[in-house]
């Protein structure tokens, strides 16, 4: 680990403004949504899992709550899911399409 890296960031960070920290999270929050060619098919998935964001919408619309999610995907946290419906809301389409094709396969 580079712990100069992470005092430098840290001095960085710690001399944002309230807007700019704000700002940084929303960024970051962003990022636990990944889609990498060759990996769940392409799909967006939770960051660095093969959970695709399709799944867990799929079952949400079928009834599961985020206990019961979470209690399924054990490497998931509540945050992550926040951002698989954050991720949803802001690609409801996208989502739908890819749910529907997965349903017309089975």
């Amino acid at each position: 680990m580079n712990q100069r890296l992470v005092d430098s960031l840290v001095q960085v960070i710690e001399a944002l403004s309230p807007e700019e920290r704000k700002l940084l999270e929303s960024r970051l929050k962003l990022n636990a949504v990944q889609q990498t060619p060759g990996i769940c098919g392409g799909h967006p998935r939770i960051r660095n899992t093969r959970i695709p964001v399709w799944t867990l919408v799929s079952f949400r619309q079928q009834g599961a709550n985020d206990a019961e999610l979470l209690q399924n995907y054990p490497s998931l946290t509540h945050e992550d899911l926040i951002a698989a419906w954050n991720y949803y809301e802001q690609h409801r389409s996208e989502i739908d399409i890819i749910i529907t094709s997965q349903n017309e396969d089975d």
